[in-house]
């Protein structure tokens, strides 16, 4: 069902058999649409079986011309019916390639079609199967009658492009003095065809055309933009007309951007408040087409570092955002980072681990082939060039400036810094530490440093020497496709404490196996200024792998982290007595490494799948954890007694608990749905999430009047419907206030309040309400206030005409005080005075 563009009271309904025009004004139906092909006639799909019989195809789509000047019917025989709604003839029908469909024995072919070219023409015409019309918008420019036809379907099943048909019709005829022909015409040759390419492994479902400034003409008015929803699920954005890929960022919303394309992979960072608000890209993007809605009053923001997400994409797109504690978000920009760029290629590009500095915003991303590459907040010195050939990657082993990669639309924000290939596999951990330092985990069992201040590599190990006691530094042996190890790392961390048997503490690298091994390295300044790496241990403390390190102070419980703050403290000499909290899937420890014993508890009954060390507001530290039975439990430290438990089975996706990630905060990252993050908190209340307050329509925000009938259409007769009238035909009249209705009587009823306060203050009578008067109280006012402006012109007029005395007399005594000096000077001169 569509409502006539102009005329709100005459609605086309579409059946199966035909398409009918209602109108509400008589209560009736005006004009009845049936599709008919007579003998001979090829119809839209050509079939030889059919063609010597009457055949009735049946109706999918029926819609309005923008400006309800014809009706366009589509068929399930590919056919394109447009109808003058006047009489109920038919004007035209074809299909996307060919023309008169619906006359026996016409009908084009390929070299009939000069006139309409077609890009691309199917090599299989007349002949392929052609696929359903899925959907139709008839689409215009900014003048309402220069229109043409977006299709999604239509098309043979063999054409080697995929994506939506726009078939340009141009400018409309005048319907009262074109000919019959003349309007035929006008469908039988269209301007052009082209296609709007779309991903060739997915049909389109279903599109969304989104107007530039006016919501009516059937919502397709002069379009900037398409939404295209895939089979796949997946949601992409194309330029309109021209079809080029447009990127969600900072233009739709963040959950949209979760299924443009599905998001493979997420980190959470935790980021200091005034560190992201000063974190915005500055890129090169069309205009803003979402402009609405309301957003709700959120409680005030809380002062603490920021939940950070990093959602990698499979088109090797990552995207940075806040999502907050619930909070007002002060920053709520998108920062993008394309890693097609950043490598050199466009494919491959599956990301295995993230991780993001909450001190510097330096972000790290390691790849399933293997590549290693780091971004940094920085002006592009190459914004607005052309973008030049990628060089060539270096080998394994070494570090190449890739910082030429920007986009060159992008002026300010995370850009590729520098970039490494090990070739030992895909990356298994990762971990991007506050002072400078990056630490990565291959799938062929090796560990890579990384010294940003070169940047260099300033160490390598390979984890089966160092359990065999062979370690010797830069012993990896590299090959083009290193072979997946049995032990390989799965967690890493980065410290600042005291190892077991040294006398001053140390940054210190804890890396977790598969296997259920700690190793510990001990990262020290060298006297050339640099930094050196050396094995310091190695503890087994379990049979399963290691899911989470954390180091902590022993003595207070808090995190023994690498910050710069604790990296300043080791020049003074500072100490820090700390331990390691490792978890397993199957245990938690708490020792000081690299390889003394400590406390353990094994959990029995359930596998732990993501778990830290986080705070209770100001009453202490507890290790949190998620487990596999899909409850959430908290233990004490360092005794490992459980505190309490919760269910979160019922808020999170339990398959999913191995990707959800526990903060230092207590709050529970997951999954909710295939396409859904939800944040709990393990030391909330236990009240329900309440409605959004939010507004998708805001009341006050104003809308284009919709289109209504010519002069000349209600000088014939036409009787036109108001929205209004429309509004008491279908609810009544006892039918209760809208919310506009209700927004624009609290905003009389705050005016009305703002003048009794005012006349409170200044002690004089209110001034009346002229939207509350009547028809004699309106009349009234009008005499008074014309009365007052003649008696202030009149006032006006008399102290004109005073000013004009006045000036007069003074001219009089000017002139006989001339007169006067004359006379005597006259006497004077003749006694020789």
């Amino acid at each position: 069902m569509q409502f006539h563009p102009k005329d709100i009271g005459t609605l086309l309904i579409g059946y199966s058999e035909g398409a009918v025009i209602y109108s509400f004004k008589q209560n009736k139906a005006l004009k009845f649409f049936q599709y008919e092909l007579p003998r001979g006639a090829r119809g839209g799909d050509a079939d030889p079986a059919t063609t010597n019989t009457v055949r009735y195809p049946r109706l999918t789509h029926a819609l309005w011309h923008p400006t309800g000047t014809f009706i366009l019917t589509a068929h399930d025989d590919s056919s394109l019916v447009f109808w003058d709604p006047r009489d109920g003839r038919v004007v035209h029908a074809r299909t996307i390639e060919e023309t008169d469909v619906n006359i026996p024995g016409a009908g084009s072919s390929r070299q009939e079609l000069p006139r309409s070219p077609i890009t691309p023409v199917s090599p299989s015409f007349g002949r392929a199967v052609k696929e359903p019309y899925f959907h139709i918008a008839w689409c215009s420019k900014q003048n309402p009658d220069d229109t043409g036809l977006l299709l999604a379907g239509g098309s043979p099943t063999t054409n080697p492009t995929r994506g939506l048909t726009f078939m340009e019709l141009g400018p409309t005829p005048n319907y009262q003095t074109s000919t019959w022909d003349f309007l035929a015409g006008h469908f039988r040759n269209p301007k052009r065809i082209h296609v709007l390419p779309t991903p060739a492994t997915a049909t389109i479902n279903t599109f969304l055309p989104i107007p530039r400034s006016s919501p009516h003409y059937t919502g397709s008015h002069d379009p900037i933009a398409v939404l295209i929803v895939l089979s796949s699920g997946e949601v992409i954005t194309l330029s309109f007309p021209s079809g080029h890929p447009i990127t969600p960022t900072n233009q739709l919303h963040v959950s949209l951007s979760f299924v443009h394309p599905f998001v493979t992979k997420t980190a959470l960072a935790f980021v200091d408040r005034t560190r992201w608000l000063g974190m915005r890209e500055v890129r090169q993007h069309g205009p803003n087409f979402l402009i609405g809605g309301a957003e709700g009053i959120k409680p005030l923001k809380r002062h603490e570092n920021r939940n950070i997400v990093q959602a990698a994409h499979a088109d090797g797109t990552i995207r940075i955002w806040d999502a907050g504690h619930g909070d007002v978000i002060e920053n709520p920009g998108v920062i993008q980072v394309d890693l097609g760029r950043a490598v050199g290629r466009w494919d491959q590009l599956e990301v295995t681990q993230m991780s993001m500095s909450g001190a510097t915003g330096e972000l790290s991303v390691g790849l399933k082939s293997g590549e290693l590459i780091v971004f940094r907040l920085n002006r592009n010195q190459f914004a607005g060039h052309p973008p030049s050939a990628p060089d060539p990657n270096e080998g394994p082993g070494k570090m190449q400036d890739i910082t030429k990669r920007a986009d060159p639309g992008l002026k300010e924000g995370l850009l590729p810094l520098t970039m490494t290939n090990d070739q030992q596999g895909p990356v298994t951990a990762l971990q991007h530490a506050d002072v400078g330092f990056v630490a990565a985990g291959y799938a062929a069992g090796a560990v890579s440093i990384v010294d940003l201040r070169g940047p260099a590599i300033i160490h390598t190990a390979v984890l089966s020497e160092m359990v065999a006691g062979s370690h010797r530094r830069g012993s990896i042996r590299r090959s083009a496709a290193a072979a997946p190890s049995s032990e390989y790392p799965t967690a890493m961390e980065f410290g600042i404490l005291t190892l077991d048997g040294d006398d001053y503490s140390s940054l210190a690298l804890f890396v977790g196996t598969s296997r259920g091994r700690v190793a510990t390295f001990k990262i020290l300044p060298s006297p050339t200024g640099r930094y050196s790496a050396q094995f310091a241990g190695v503890a087994k403390i379990s049979d399963d792998r290691v899911i989470s390190l954390c180091p902590i102070d022993s003595r207070t419980g808090a995190p023994a982290y690498a910050s710069g703050h604790a990296m300043g403290g080791l020049q003074s000499g500072r100490k820090v007595d700390g331990v390691l909290v490792a978890v397993t899937a199957s245990s938690a420890h708490i020792f000081r490494p690299a390889s003394a014993k400590g406390a353990s508890k094994t959990f029995d009954n359930y596998l732990c799948d993501s778990a830290t060390v986080a705070r209770y507001e100001d009453r202490g530290y507890a290790l949190v954890g998620l487990f596999g039975d899909g409850a959430a439990r908290a233990f004490s430290i360092p005794s490992l007694k459980e505190i309490a438990n919760t269910r979160v089975n019922h808020l999170l996706d339990t398959k999913r608990f191995g990707d959800a990630i526990v903060t230092p905060t207590g709050d529970i990252l997951g999954w909710a749905g295939p396409s859904e993050l939800a944040i709990v908190n393990v030391f909330g209340c236990g009240t329900s999430l309440p409605p959004s307050t939010d507004r998708l329509y805001d009341a006050t925000k104003s809308v284009p009047p919709r289109p209504t009938i010519s002069n000349l259409q209600w000088i014939a007769g036409t009787q036109y419907i108001t929205p209004s009238d429309m509004d008491i035909l279908i609810g009544g009249p006892d039918r209760p206030p809208s919310k506009r209705m209700l927004a624009e009587m609290r905003a009389a009823q705050e005016a009305e309040f703002e003048r009794q306060r005012e006349a409170a203050r200044t002690g004089r009578a209110p001034k009346p309400d002229h939207n509350q008067e009547g028809y004699w109280a309106y009349m009234q006012r009008q005499i008074q206030e014309r009365t007052e402006n003649l008696g202030l012109a009149g006032d006006s007029l008399d102290r004109t005409a005073e000013s004009s005395s006045s000036w007069s007399d003074g001219v009089d005594k000017f002139v006989a005080k001339q007169k006067r000096a004359a006379a005597l000077g006259f006497i004077g001169s003749k006694f020789g005075l």
